[in-house]
């Protein structure tokens, strides 16, 4: 192996790794873009950014007559077509956004077919590689992160039956739970009342008492508590 193989092999690694740092943060405070999405597209920006970089490997005469093509932006052209693709398995369901480690790995595969396109293989069989770990095992180091677990909840009462703001909080910490980006919403010309908030904690357990306590409370209409998505 040469030493060109070493650097580039070192540039994916360390790729990786910096942006797995990124994403484990993410993921900790429990954001929808956490670990594998942020390791997902420092890992393809690495890997076109290495194309360029490395064109002496790959490049083969680009004229015609006294015409020089550039293939660098055709990529260019792809990657950004590409984005729109990704953009569309994006969604939001009530307060989760979903799919965004999808549409991380639409690009980076993206990326990867680029790369075999201009006959750089073994950067492209070395980021296939790598993604799929990034999918994968990555995956189960995410799950076993000691992070706290976010969940987005929406609850409704009847309008003659709302807890102030202070006792719906206190209702939440007595199981555990913490409160933030709390907001209210009056609707039906007031006859029902609906607070949303995203609730975290360590032990999932906690959500499971808390819609056990709301199933039975005199006054709830509905709620709903889910996760905030990848």
């Amino acid at each position: 192996m040469g030493h060109d193989e070493l650097v580039i092999i070192g540039r994916v690694l360390l790729a990786l790794a910096l942006g797995g740092l990124v994403g484990m943060e993410r993921t900790i405070r429990g954001r929808a873009a956490g670990f594998r999405t942020h390791t997902l597209v420092c890992l393809a920006s690495a890997l076109l950014m290495m194309a360029a970089v490395y064109q002496g490997r790959w490049m083969t005469a680009n004229v015609i007559g006294n015409i020089t093509l550039d293939v660098t932006r055709v990529a260019q052209g792809i990657m950004t077509g590409i984005g729109f693709l990704g953009a569309g398995v994006i969604f939001k369901e009530g307060l989760s956004v979903r799919g965004l480690t999808t549409a991380a790995s639409i690009w980076i595969t993206a990326a990867i077919g680029v790369l075999v396109g201009i006959g750089f293989y073994f950067a492209a069989v070395l980021g296939a590689a790598a993604t799929l770990a990034v999918l994968a095992l990555f995956l189960a180091l995410e799950l076993r992160m000691p992070a706290d677990i976010y969940m987005y909840h929406e609850v409704c009462f009847a309008g003659d039956a709302v807890p102030s703001e202070d006792e719906l909080r206190k209702l939440i910490g007595n199981h555990g739970l913490a409160v933030t980006h709390l907001t209210q919403r009056m609707c039906d010309r007031g006859q029902r009342f609906e607070y949303r908030m995203t609730l975290h904690s360590r032990d999932r357990k906690n959500f499971e008492a808390l819609s056990r306590h709301l199933r039975t409370l005199p006054g709830v209409i509905e709620f709903g508590i889910s996760p905030t998505g990848d």
